[in-house]
């Protein structure tokens, strides 16, 4: 009963914030690229008739933010990702004692004309003055924000450097991607986006991270140890195009 006073929340929400910009069921649906039947099994509160892409087009068309939040036995999921998050997070910093030169810190927040985050992991190279932003994600749910998400922490990335007192000549970024069937199929599925932004791999960043010169932009998948991490070696790779993960 609870689900679907809350679906019908929802459909409340979306039927006010149409009727306040004066549009009508075929308006948005013409900006969202959905049928007007779809509009109106939303307004209705009929959610579990409609696809999740097709409501998160909606919500851009009316400007309403579509989350998806997961929950099991309370807070316990919460804390399994946390903890999931927490040791993908300890194996990176581990391995990059194997690279002379670096320094990196973790969980860094910013706030820097309004626009508030946290970068996972942020890495300096004093020689080099290479700044590199690494971004972790233990599961992949939406890679257009994702994308846009990292795009911005590398915008803002030189500023919060140089509070630390560091003086980045050149800002990198590393996307860091939970190795799992369910994460690879997604690399798969979104894969020219995804090859378009960061078009290196896991080999490359090795290369770079031993003598970084230039800019790179990778991503890679990483296997999550409990005994401590692999490495960028644990990288996975198609055989036929060795800069992308193997679907699982």
């Amino acid at each position: 009963m609870l689900q679907g006073m809350d679906d019908l929340r929802v459909g409340a929400a979306f039927r006010a914030v149409r009727v306040r910009r004066r549009w009508r069921q075929s308006d948005v649906a013409a900006r969202a690229g959905v049928s007007q039947s779809f509009v109106s099994l939303v307004e209705r509160g009929h959610l579990d008739r409609v696809s999740l892409s097709g409501l998160r087009r909606l919500g851009r068309a009316l400007d309403i933010r579509v989350d998806v939040i997961a929950r099991w036995r309370g807070g316990a999921l919460d804390r399994m990702l946390a903890l999931e998050h927490s040791l993908l997070a300890e194996e990176v910093v581990t391995a990059f004692s194997r690279y002379d030169g670096w320094l990196i810190v973790p969980e860094v927040s910013f706030s820097i004309y309004g626009e508030r985050g946290v970068i996972d992991l942020l890495a300096f190279h004093t020689a080099s003055g290479s700044l590199l932003v690494i971004e972790l994600k233990t599961v992949i749910v939406d890679v257009n924000e994702l994308v846009g998400t990292l795009d911005r922490k590398t915008r803002l990335a030189p500023r919060i450097a140089t509070e630390r007192g560091w003086r980045p000549r050149s800002v990198s970024r590393w996307l860091i991607v939970t190795r799992s069937s369910t994460n690879s199929r997604r690399i798969e599925a979104h894969r020219s986006v995804l090859r378009a932004a960061y078009p290196s791999d896991g080999r490359a960043v090795r290369a770079w991270l031993a003598a970084p010169s230039g800019v790179i932009d990778a991503l890679s998948t990483w296997s999550v140890t409990t005994h401590g991490g692999r490495g960028p070696s644990s990288v996975q790779r198609v055989q036929l195009d060795r800069r992308w993960p193997t679907p699982g």
